[in-house]
């Protein structure tokens, strides 16, 4: 008896193509470095679905930057600290970006 719930040789339905995967890998690195360079600034950032965001860079990963929310961030998931008004806490909301999902990314001076 087979340890897997699945029988038979899986079935690619999808692959990326070498010359876009090229592509998404030298898109990555540029914006990892551009992130690099502006690490601890405030930025706006866009995202390919059109969403807009301004707040501090405060750290980037290979995958990921992480954009602390200025205050008064309306789409944190506690803005008012547990219907106790001001919370200490909803100005330090870290919102995680996928780098894939950059548009773009401006400074704010």
């Amino acid at each position: 008896m087979s340890s897997t719930p699945y029988s038979g040789q899986p079935q690619m339905i999808y692959q990326l193509e070498s010359e876009h995967a090229d592509l998404f890998h030298k898109c990555r690195e540029r914006i990892h470095t551009v992130c690099i360079e502006h690490l601890h600034k405030r930025v706006r950032i866009q995202t390919v679905h059109g969403q807009t965001h301004d707040g501090i860079l405060v750290h980037i990963d290979s995958y990921h930057i992480y954009l602390q929310m200025m205050p008064g961030y309306s789409r944190a998931l506690m803005p008012y600290g547990y219907g106790y008004g001001y919370s200490p806490y909803s100005s330090n909301v870290i919102l995680p970006l996928v780098l894939f999902d950059l548009l773009t990314i401006a400074l704010i001076v």
